[in-house]
C-alpha cells in the first residue's frame, strides 16, 4: 500500500514526511508505457509532489510540480491533492539514455540542468503561490533541497529513489523530505547528516520496509514521534464533463470549424490516457451552451 507518514523529533527541531510510492509510480509507467530512465524521473517528482500536496490545509488545495530542463525528457508535471494522490506525465516518456558509468538512471541527463523547477500551489485563492527555482543536477531530489532553501527559505534534506526491474516494472519507490525547523543547533545537523550517510538510498530500505521505518532510521537518536499516516494512490480527476469544459473553452469559430468538419473529435486526457470522444452534433451543442451562457452574462 502507498503511504505517507509524518513524524517529528522528539526535541521538536525536525520535521519529516516519507512515502512509499511503488504502485502509483508503476501505474504511471504503465499509463505512459515509459521507459526506465523516465520512470525514475517521473517517480521521483512524484514522491516530493506528493510530499507537498500532503501537507496542504484545505481539502480542495492542490500543488502543481513542473521540472523543464531542457533536456530529451522534457517536460515532468505532477499534480498532487491535498491527501497526496498524485497524477503525473512526462512530455517525452520513451526517452531512453545509457547507464551512467556507475550504472545508474541518467535521470539527470534526461532531465537536463537548463530551467527551473516550478510549484504552483492553488490555494483556492485569486492567485496560486507559485515559487521557482534554477535546477540543480536534474536528479530531482538535489532540485527539490535547493528549491526549498531558495524558494521558502527553508533548510532541508531531500532523498528520492525508483528502483526499475529488469523487466522495466517498478520494484520500489518514495523518499523523504526533512526539515530543520527555527533555532536547530548545528550538532543536530551533523547528527543528521551523519545519520543520512549511514541509511543511504532510500529504495534500499522501501524494498523491504514502510515509510515509518525509513523515518526512524533517518531520526536513529532523535526520538521520532509519528503523527500522522495517510494511504495514498495515483489518482487522476478528468471527466467528460470537464474535458467538455476545455472543449467548449476554446472559442465560437474554433468550435464551429471543427462541427463543418463533420468528423468526430478525440481529446486524451494526459495524466491517464483516457479518451473522450465527441461527435459533430456533441462540438454543435458545446458551441450552442457557451453562446447561451455568454448571452445570459452579457
Amino acid at each position: 500500500m502507498d503511504e505517507i507518514v509524518r513524524a517529528v523529533a522528539g526535541d521538536g527541531f525536525i520535521k519529516i514526511a516519507a512515502i512509499k510510492n511503488t504502485a502509483a509510480v508503476e501505474r504511471a509507467r504503465q499509463i505512459h508505457r515509459c521507459t526506465p530512465v523516465v520512470t525514475a524521473a517521473l517517480g521521483r517528482t512524484m514522491a516530493a509532489t506528493a510530499i507537498i500536496g500532503n501537507a496542504l490545509k484545505g481539502e480542495d488545495q492542490s500543488v502543481t510540480v513542473r521540472i523543464s530542463g531542457g533536456g530529451p525528457i522534457g517536460s515532468v508535471v505532477a499534480v498532487s491533492d491535498a491527501a497526496g494522490n498524485v497524477r503525473a506525465y512526462a512530455q517525452n516518456p520513451l526517452v531512453d539514455l545509457p547507464l551512467k558509468d556507475n550504472g545508474k538512471l541518467d535521470v539527470g541527463r534526461a532531465v537536463g540542468t537548463a530551467g527551473t523547477l516550478t510549484v504552483i500551489r492553488d490555494l483556492n485563492m485569486k492567485e496560486p503561490y507559485v515559487g521557482s527555482t534554477e535546477l540543480v543536477s536534474g536528479e530531482i531530489a538535489e532540485d527539490f533541497t535547493s528549491y526549498f532553501a531558495v524558494s521558502e527559505q527553508t533548510p532541508a534534506a531531500v532523498a528520492l529513489g525508483v528502483l526499475v526491474d529488469r523487466d522495466q516494472s517498478v520494484i520500489t519507490a518514495g523518499g523523504y523530505v526533512i526539515q530543520l525547523l527555527p533555532g536547530a543547533p548545528d550538532s543536530l545537523v551533523d547528527s543528521l547528516e551523519q545519520n543520512i550517510r549511514i541509511v543511504g538510498p532510500v529504495t534500499d530500505v522501501l524494498r523491504t520496509y514502510g515509510p515509518e521505518e525509513l523515518i526512524r532510521l533517518v531520526l536513529v537518536g532523535f526520538e521520532p514521534k509519528i503523527l500522522e499516516r495517510t494511504p495514498v494512490e495515483y489518482r487522476c480527476y478528468c471527466s467528460r464533463e470537464r474535458v467538455s469544459r476545455a472543449v467548449a473553452g476554446i472559442g465560437d469559430e474554433e468550435l464551429e470549424s471543427m462541427y463543418r468538419e463533420n468528423k468526430p473529435i478525440e481529446v486524451t486526457c494526459q495524466f491517464c490516457d483516457a479518451v473522450y470522444t465527441f461527435t459533430p452534433e456533441q462540438i454543435l451543442e458545446l458551441k450552442n451552451a457557451t453562446e447561451q451562457e455568454n448571452n445570459r452574462d452579457a
